[in-house]
């Protein structure tokens, strides 16, 4: 079956051309059918936590197995940000408490380690690059008998620039410091082995590529790990009972269960699931094709405008979204929403994030705009 045939699922194609995947995915049939399997639930039935938890567990298994994991090595929480509170608050390791991170990772994950460092739970440090892209021997004279953990993206929010995952892991385990990678920007678009990578820890929600709603994120602790910390930020699904109701005691869930919190965002679990498994139906390694064809096709349409590139020109070196310079960057996306296309603006940037299902001849017409509006 061929890409093109699954634009179908997308009603806004007929009308839009969507590039705005590396803020939110199109909505899909395959989402709206899981959600409205919830919904007819509820309707029906009216309170059903078995079926409400079973949805949430099989959501969990999907970002399993788009990850290579199991199961159990998945927590749910609501949003990435609380998936590194949640790490934060494990502090300290074996008295190790320093965590080394970049100045490019997304605000909201370095807000966490600057909260907890003000605090004075975790010592932190920062890497820097002026083009996005970090090499592992940044972090010598930096990682040492202190460090606990090195935190980085896959692939960042503002460029794209793309980060060499195995050549980090390999690094940090040297020191005996664990690897937090954001998987946000790069989930969806390529396949991410994080057994063969050798990642400690992952986390991402699931609004961009993935192909869902905001409100749920995943987060993956590798197993042996996972027994080995206690996350202060807890909550009832963190317990090994969680309908057990004894708030005199304590105990924490096996593996990455322990990471769990509150009730579950169910119904953005229900919507995640049918995205996830969508994308598991296409074929990751097709999509991981198709969004290298199109980084490049987008890439040289680029350079043939003249547009000034943020993003790598080596399109292994990032991911599906690729930023153009051009100063007011909310103009050019208005100008854009104007003529029916989604970009996204970031700072000077827009970003324009195709998926698995877009045409060239989208991304033609989203650079001939790009031009328009930069000549206006």
């Amino acid at each position: 079956m061929s890409l093109s045939h699954y634009r179908k699922e997308f009603p806004i194609l007929k009308e839009k051309i969507h590039l705005g995947n590396c803020s939110q995915a199109p909505q899909s049939t395959p989402v709206l059918k899981a959600m409205d399997e919830y919904f007819q639930n509820w309707r029906t039935i009216g309170m059903d936590w078995d079926y409400w938890m079973t949805g949430v567990e099989r959501a969990k298994a999907s970002f399993a197995k788009l990850i290579h994991a199991e199961a159990d090595e998945i927590a749910v929480v609501s949003c990435v940000s609380d998936a590194v509170t949640s790490i934060a608050s494990t502090f300290p390791w074996q008295n190790r408490k320093k965590i080394i991170t970049t100045e490019a990772e997304f605000p909201s994950v370095g807000h966490v380690w600057n909260s907890f460092a003000k605090k004075g739970l975790v010592d932190l440090a920062f890497i820097a690059s002026e083009d996005g892209l970090y090499a592992p021997d940044q972090l010598d004279g930096l990682l040492d008998e202190n460090t606990a953990l090195v935190s980085i993206h896959h692939v960042g929010y503002y460029n794209a620039a793309k980060q060499d995952l195995r050549a980090f892991a390999k690094k940090a385990h040297q020191y005996g410091a664990k690897l937090f990678i954001d998987a946000y920007q790069s989930i969806g678009t390529c396949d991410i082995n994080v057994k063969e990578l050798d990642i400690d820890m992952l986390a991402s929600g699931n609004l961009k590529y993935l192909l869902g709603i905001p409100g749920v994120a995943f987060l993956y602790v590798k197993k042996e790990l996972a027994e080995q910390i206690e996350p202060a930020m807890t909550g009832w699904f963190g317990r090994i009972n969680p309908f057990y109701f004894d708030a005199t005691h304590l105990d924490f869930a096996e593996g990455a269960k322990r990471f769990n919190t509150g009730t579950p965002p169910v119904i953005a679990a229900f919507a995640a699931r049918g995205g996830m498994d969508f994308l598991l139906d296409v074929g990751m390694d097709r999509i991981e094709k198709r969004i290298l064809e199109l980084s490049e096709y987008t890439l040289n349409g680029a350079k043939k405008r003249g547009l000034e590139i943020s993003s790598p020109l080596d399109p292994l070196k990032k991911g599906a979204s690729t930023a153009i310079r051009v100063g007011d960057a909310h103009k050019v996306e208005s100008y854009l929403a104007k003529n029916q296309v989604i970009g996204s603006a970031r700072a000077d940037v827009i970003r324009l994030a195709p998926h698995f299902f877009t045409e060239e001849k989208e991304i033609d017409r989203a650079l001939d705009l790009v031009v328009e509006s930069l000549e206006q």
